[in-house]
This record gives C-alpha cells, sequence and structure tokens, in this order.
C-alpha cells in the first residue's frame, strides 16, 4: 500500500504538470503588435518555457519571477531567482521590471501573464512608505499565527503597487491574458497570486481588520486601494484556469481504480487547522475500517486543499507531515491502513520533504526507538518524528503547485 500510495500521488503531480497544462490551453485569438510576458510563482520557469515553445519570436520581451533553484535557459524570456516564502530585494527588482513592461505595453500589444502559487511572494513590490524589511516581518507574523491564504492575500494586495488588479491597471490600454495554475481553495482567480490582473473585491479597510485581528501594526499611508470590478481598466483583462487541485485529485483517483481500490474523493477544498482536519478524515477512515461505509474496502480516500497550522512548538515541520502524524494518532489501533499527505510543490513548510507516509504500524516502529508522538506533534516538530522512521517523502521542488494531496489507503479485510 505505500507503493501504491506513492503511485497515487505520483499520478496527481502529472496532471498538475505546467508546460503540458499551458501548451495544451495557450492560444491567441488575434495578432499583435508587440507581446510581453510577465508573471511570478513556483511554476513559472515551465510555464514560460511551454509559452516560448508556442509563441517564439513573436515574443517582444518578458520576465518572471522564480523561486531559487535549477531553470531552463530562455531566449526570449528572462528568468529572475528570488526567495520564497519570505520575499527578497531581488523579487523587488524583478517586479519593478514586470511593472515597466506593463507600462510599455500598447494598445495593439499583448501583456501575458503567467501566474502559479508562489507568486505572492516572488513578485514583492511594497507600497511607499512600506520597506522590504517592514513587509517581510508582517508575513512572518501571519504565517507564524496561521492565517488563511486569503487573508494573506488580502493584505498583501493593499500593501503592494502590483497586486490586485494593479498590473493589469498598469498595462492598459493594452490587452492581457492571464494563465493561472490555481494554488488555492476554490480557484479564485482574484486570490491566486494576489491577483495582479484581476480586479479586487475585498478593500483597504479590509486589509486592515485583518492585521488588527493579528495585532501587527502597519503604516496607514501604505495601505492602498486597488481597482475594483466595473473600473475602465480592467475592461481588456482576462483570465483562464490552466491547472487546479481538482485535476490532480481527478488523476489520483483514477490511478487509484486502475489499482483496484474502491474511490471516494472527500473534498478538493480542505481548510481549517490541521489537526482538526486530520481528525475529520481519520474518523471516516475509522468508519470504513469498522463498517465498510461509506465504502467497501479496498478503499481509498482522496481529498485535497490547504490547511493551516498555528506554531506553538520550535520543532520543524511542514503542514503535510503534521497532518500525517496527527492522522496517524487519530487511527491507533483503528486496523491496517496507510496515510499520505504531501505538496503538489515538494516543499513542505521550512524543509526539504514534500510531506509523509505513516502506516499501522509506524507508531509501534518510533515506540520502539523511544519517539514520543504526541510530544513531537505538541512541538509541531514532525519533521524529526518521521526522520528517523525513513517516512519522509522527498520529490525536490516539482515545478508546479495545486496545493496539498491527502490519501488514506485500507486494504481488503483479510478472512
Amino acid at each position: 500500500m505505500r507503493r501504491h500510495a506513492l503511485q497515487i500521488f505520483r499520478a496527481a503531480l502529472r496532471a498538475a504538470d505546467p508546460y503540458r497544462a499551458v501548451r495544451t490551453r495557450l492560444k491567441l485569438d488575434r495578432r499583435y503588435e508587440h507581446i510581453y510576458v510577465v508573471g511570478a510563482g513556483k511554476a513559472g520557469a515551465a510555464m514560460a518555457r511551454a509559452v516560448e515553445g508556442v509563441l517564439g519570436s513573436r515574443i517582444s520581451g518578458g520576465l518572471v519571477n522564480v523561486p531559487d533553484g535549477p531553470a531552463p535557459q530562455l531566449r526570449r524570456i528572462a528568468l529572475n531567482p528570488c526567495r520564497h516564502p519570505i520575499p527578497d530585494q531581488r523579487g523587488v527588482k524583478g517586479a519593478q521590471r514586470i511593472l515597466e513592461l506593463a507600462q510599455r505595453a500598447g494598445p495593439g500589444d499583448l501583456v501575458l501573464c503567467l501566474i502559479s502559487g508562489g507568486a505572492s511572494a516572488l513578485m514583492p513590490l511594497p507600497s511607499a512608505p512600506l520597506t522590504l524589511e517592514q513587509k517581510q516581518k508582517i508575513t512572518r507574523r501571519l504565517l507564524r499565527a496561521g492565517a488563511t491564504i486569503h487573508e494573506m492575500n488580502a493584505v498583501r494586495k493593499h500593501l503592494s503597487r502590483i497586486k490586485g488588479g494593479q498590473l493589469a491597471k498598469a498595462a492598459w490600454p493594452a490587452n492581457v491574458r492571464t494563465l493561472i495554475l490555481s494554488d488555492v481553495v476554490g480557484d479564485d482567480p482574484g486570490v491566486i497570486g494576489s491577483g495582479p490582473t484581476v480586479a479586487d473585491e475585498s478593500t483597504r479597510g479590509d486589509a486592515l481588520r485583518i492585521l488588527e485581528k493579528y495585532g501587527i501594526p502597519v503604516p496607514l499611508a501604505a495601505l492602498r486601494e486597488t481597482p475594483k470590478p466595473g473600473d475602465p481598466e480592467m475592461a481588456r483583462s482576462r483570465h483562464v484556469l490552466v491547472g487546479s487541485n481538482r485535476e490532480a485529485i481527478r488523476a489520483a483517483a483514477l490511478a487509484a481504480k486502475r489499482l483496484g481500490y474502491r474511490t471516494l474523493t472527500l473534498s478538493t477544498s480542505m481548510e481549517g487547522e490541521t489537526r482538526e482536519i486530520a481528525a475529520a478524515h481519520a474518523a471516516i477512515a475509522r468508519e470504513v475500517l469498522s463498517s465498510g461505509h461509506p465504502l467497501r474496502p479496498p478503499a481509498c480516500l482522496l481529498s485535497g486543499g490547504e490547511t493551516t497550522v498555528a506554531v506553538r512548538g520550535r520543532g520543524l515541520g511542514g503542514r503535510n507531515q503534521e497532518f500525517v502524524l496527527a492522522a496517524a494518532l487519530a487511527l491507533e489501533g483503528a486496523g491496517p491502513l496507510t496515510i499520505l499527505s504531501c505538496g503538489t510543490d515538494g516543499i513542505d513548510g521550512p524543509t526539504d520533504a514534500a510531506g509523509a507516509i505513516a502506516d499501522s504500524t509506524t507508531l509501534a516502529r518510533a515506540a520502539k526507538r523511544g519517539l514520543d508522538p504526541r510530544r513531537f506533534l505538541d512541538d509541531n516538530d514532525s519533521y524529526h518524528f518521521f526522520e528517523p522512521l525513513h517516512a519522509l517523502i522527498k520529490t525536490g521542488p516539482t515545478g508546479t503547485n495545486v496545493m496539498d494531496i491527502h490519501v488514506f489507503l485500507i486494504p481488503k479485510p483479510a478472512r
């Protein structure tokens, strides 16, 4: 079952391949005088490579901010490596150049924007008088407080000169088309990457209330208002969703069925505190084990989304590793099963793991090594719990990001 769980996860990753998604969906509706390619995100390099493969010499110029790491050499589009998830000065310089490219475009031109998970942090352009250092502190505090992605992006939009539709406004009167690989629950284009080309329904007041909720001070002058639906500067901006968690989960379900499992997708919109979501999944798995409902084994329960961890301990881990540890504890003694949870970007929290895998023997093996799972969970130290058990899943950066994949496999009962 461990091998099967990994096969199912890999099927989800293949479905989230940004290169294939862009090559499939990119179609121009007319000829343009100039085409400028801009954007940011963890999938930015693969998306840019696909665009260059389709459009070639028709591209007049471009720049995409991407995470540090190996990247292809492109002829027409510059790839600018930056730090993630805490923004850095390289990201600021790249965002400024992206804004300048958009401002260069005229009414007969196209600004093609590529947005994927991580774009918010990779395309920072703080609103004066806010400094990059102040923005970094705000980002860290929101992350540690367990703010949702929607809260994070509402704040980012109003503390930026490029997010929340401001990139499209800068490109007016050019045509703007945005290809989006979704990394947020619900696939709201205004939330993905903080919606740099999408009219913003949140307000300056919303951002201020979120900051006050978490007790984070900010210079009021730095909070900008953003373009709203119906504003004329947004009339020529369109977007296309090229990939999402829903598509990845659909591919995972097909892989599970081919392996002989009855399959149920619980949701592709999982949100909330990681331990609570893990407990809810565990309760359903326990029901399958005890009664064969809502489906009989061999069974595969799937879900996707993005949970949050309110960090209280001093350990090392990520939401996927914490999910697996919490679920394993909740299912202790329930029966044979395997649990996998991984981030499709290959990066779970500040670690080199995508996630973790556990089965009904994990806690017993941990006890033999003197590892107390509850102590590790209380200290948010799931990484160091799974590491000596060789239960971390390390894919390296995958070049995509459509949130997380949770897999529960329950075998057919032995006669």
